[in-house]
């Protein structure tokens, strides 16, 4: 009976899970969460990676004292990353993605590359929040002189944990850095950038490797996961055919199918595409778009009611009336979310909501639609259509969102499991630990343990003309 933790770190809170594996099914158990805070300092926005590391460690310590464990695997968000100098010590403070001094990064990558040639070599989106884009920025600074490395933030984690430095193959695939062919380090686009080459001369790992015993507790193995918290929650998706598309719900929105290739056309980098390293050698090919923190946003400037009531009154204001993007650059980081919700329904001639239910109910509506939008953009550009829709993670327990994107999408949702970045991080160590054997037989351990709920689509005037309203929103921006 092998007992494995997923240490399963998100923007606004950490989890640590214990996962038990018996007669194909995995029971799983949360042993210890904490919240994420970021740090506001005079240069800008971090993570406080001490204390995240502090909290992890504790519940590291908490699943031990349940029991014994034979393995510990971290997955965490993409993009953000420490730097190490030659001894190893932490060069400053990790910096947030939401920090706005890479606004201009994006321009100057592609003007130094070339945005064509980086998107053919790397796969990946152009976005401000990239790691590519963060040591852009850095450029000449004291930091990037004194670095030796660069470690993303799981990997960091598990250097702290074992003594012992890996990259993980799916983390490193947001960083715009990576070759999306080969899943090495792009050294012809780390040169033209002018990001020193020492800071990737290292090897590139994949999921399940050992990386080695942890300090506190020498009898359990470090293993790398899916790193990359998107790609532990696609290996969780309970799928039964190869053709699926998923949703990864949570302070992101992220819709995309399962390839075998990589698609590396300019259609799909201008509609704002990634091709992202996922288990054995699949791409996850997705659109990163805003989600689910729109509404964490209102809910922090509402003094935190709970996310079930804020979702049951939104089911009774009327549907499909004030519509947003939910990608508009306003919503990035606000001081007040629900007014800038309000302002942008103003600006976009949209019915402007008069209370906090219109507003949640204006954030859902707004995203059904979006989701609809990747979706249907996803398979023009794969050529591929998929029938069933899987909505993991956080979103997948908003029953509201999941009805929404189901009529809106014309497809059936499956949706679970909500902790899907954990159960897949906990299948991976398994089949590392030879527990399971292909990703078909770790899909198929999901379904049976955390069985998905079904939204079957119904057809709806309104809903099509709501998003016949939604395009043309999209139409009358340059955001897309």
């Amino acid at each position: 009976m092998p007992v494995f933790v997923a240490v399963d770190l998100g923007a606004e809170s950490g989890r640590v899970v214990r996962g038990t594996l018996r007669d194909g099914r995995l029971s799983v158990e949360e042993v210890h969460r904490f919240v994420n805070r970021p740090v506001a300092l005079p240069d800008g926005l971090h993570w406080d990676v001490l204390a995240l590391f502090a909290d992890l460690s504790a519940g590291i310590a908490a699943a031990a004292a349940a029991g014994p464990i034979d393995g510990v695997g971290i997955d965490a968000w993409g993009n953000d990353f420490a730097l190490l100098d030659r001894a190893g010590g932490l060069v400053g403070n990790p910096w947030h993605y939401r920090d706005p001094r890479t606004r201009s990064s994006p321009d100057l990558i592609a003007a130094r590359v070339g945005a064509g040639e980086i998107y053919r070599t790397t796969g990946t989106a152009p976005l401000p929040i990239n790691t590519a884009s963060q040591l852009v920025a850095m450029e000449g600074s004291a930091q990037l002189e004194a670095a030796e490395r660069v470690v993303l933030l799981p990997d960091l984690f598990g250097y702290w944990l074992t003594g012992h430095a890996v990259t993980e193959q799916t983390i490193a695939s947001t960083s715009q850095l990576l070759d999306v062919g080969t899943r090495t380090w792009a050294t012809g686009v780390i040169d033209k950038l002018g990001i020193p080459r020492r800071l990737f001369d290292f090897e590139v790992v994949p999921p399940g490797t050992g990386v080695g015993r942890l300090r506190e507790h020498p009898e359990v193995q470090l293993w790398t996961v899916a790193g990359h918290d998107t790609a532990s929650a696609v290996a969780a998706v309970p799928a039964e055919t190869e053709s699926f598309s998923y949703l990864s719900s949570g302070t992101w929105s992220l819709v995309g199918l399962e390839l075998a290739a990589p698609v590396l056309t300019d259609e799909a980098r201008l509609a704002g595409f990634s091709n992202e390293a996922g288990i054995d050698a699949t791409i996850r090919f997705l659109r990163n778009g805003t989600g689910l923190w729109l509404l964490q946003r209102c809910r922090a400037a509402w003094r935190s009611p709970s996310y079930g009531e804020l979702v049951a009154a939104a089911e009774q204001a009327p549907g499909f009336q004030g519509l947003v993007d939910p990608d508009d650059p306003a919503f990035v980081s606000p001081r007040d979310m629900p007014a800038q919700l309000v302002a942008a329904c103003r600006r976009g001639g949209q019915p402007v909501p008069q209370d906090r239910a219109a507003v949640v109910r204006c954030v859902l509506d707004s995203l059904a639609c979006k989701h609809r939008w990747s979706l249907e953009r996803a398979e023009q550009l794969a050529g591929r259509r998929a029938d069933v829709l899987h909505i993991v993670g956080g979103g997948a327990a908003n029953s509201l969102l999941c009805r929404l994107t189901a009529d809106l999408t014309g497809r059936t949702v499956l949706a679970g499991p909500v902790e899907a970045t954990a159960v897949g991080n906990l299948l991976v160590q398994a089949r590392a630990a030879g527990e399971l054997g292909s990703l078909a037989e770790m899909r198929e351990v999901a379904a049976g343990s955390l069985p998905p709920r079904r939204y079957e689509p119904r057809t709806s005037d309104r809903a099509e003309t709501a998003y016949r309203r939604f395009l043309t929103l999209l139409d009358s921006s340059d955001k897309i």
